[in-house]
């Protein structure tokens, strides 16, 4: 069975969803978008869809930046992806990447006057960076743009330009991945991720003023540290050499998990080892993102019903 979109207001085969090379959102990245994690479970034969009211009220809040006009409620398009994933059948982990864009054939910079349209496309996701053994990082010569240039609190697909010039540079600098510092110095979030560390007991994240996306993991974490672990996350800038000190360094992110940060610029992160608590939010949250744990069940969308018996992949 083919993977489906929701495109154009209709349900169809991924592979019949086009746009026009006129299309504005493809010339000057004016579009928002989410990414949202559906995990199956194998035990349960259910694919659970994560979180996807608090991406929508955000992908919401990002078309207000954007001035797009989304046809649907937060609740309409939580039943639109539900519908896209089970036309797919995918019995897998699947990635579902809804787009609001402005969708005119249009030549012109702007945002006022045209079109707006909406589409969801679901399809699985490799590996993004090493959860298991963790990755290497630099901090990237790259500055993230500032709230004043293209505000990252909304995952607008131009503002990723910068993320991909620090990536690439990392990548071909023999790195996993790149950690961009704001314009006053301070650790904002890697190419796709938010950053967290442990320090003393304490776990740190840089603040919404850094400019970093608001971002749906780093809320859960935020959450579990706090619930299940006792701990509280403070929230406050931080400097470069603050990270090399740091007894753990991790990423989160819906692409990324939880994923260990090892090394920073060739300089070893605690002990060079995956920490404690890194390990433990870990483990929470791949039971909390699979539906195994039913204190945080109401974050989990089931996208099959009973009667459903499609099979992809």
């Amino acid at each position: 069975m083919p993977p489906y979109a929701f495109f154009r207001k209709q349900f169809m085969p991924l592979a019949e969803a086009k746009i026009g090379i006129l299309t504005h959102a493809l010339h000057y990245g004016t579009a928002c978008f989410e990414g949202i994690r559906g995990n199956w479970n194998d035990e349960q034969e259910q694919l659970f869809l994560f979180r996807v009211k608090d991406h929508y009220e955000r992908m919401h809040k990002g078309c207000r930046i954007l001035k797009i006009k989304l046809p649907h409620s937060v609740d309409e398009l939580c039943q639109l992806t539900v519908k896209v994933v089970e036309k797919s059948g995918y019995h897998e982990d699947v990635y579902i990447r809804p787009m609001a864009y402005k969708s005119a054939e249009a030549i012109g910079v702007r945002l006022h006057n045209l079109e707006d349209d909406f589409f969801i496309i679901v399809a699985t996701l490799p590996a993004y960076l090493d959860i298991d053994k963790g990755v290497r990082c630099c901090t990237s010569s790259w500055r993230r743009v500032d709230d004043t240039m293209i505000p990252a609190r909304g995952k607008i697909t131009g503002i990723y330009v910068n993320s991909a010039l620090a990536k690439t540079e990392a990548n071909e600098l023999g790195f996993d991945e790149a950690i961009l510092l704001n314009h006053d110095g301070h650790v904002s979030e890697g190419s796709g991720e938010n950053i967290f560390f442990v320090l003393e007991g304490k776990l740190v994240t840089p603040p919404s003023s850094d400019n970093i996306l608001m971002g749906v993991t780093r809320d859960t974490v935020m959450q579990l540290a706090r619930n299940e672990l006792g701990i509280e996350t403070v929230e406050m800038s931080v400097d470069r050499t603050e990270l090399y000190l740091a007894d753990e360094v991790f990423f989160t992110g819906t692409a990324a998990h939880i994923t260990p940060i090892l090394e920073i610029d060739h300089r070893p992160i605690g002990n060079g080892d995956i920490g404690k608590v890194t390990k433990e939010l870990q483990r929470l949250y791949f039971e909390v993102i699979k539906g195994k744990n039913s204190k945080y069940l109401h974050w989990c969308t089931p996208a099959y019903s009973k009667l459903a018996k499609t099979r992809h992949g």
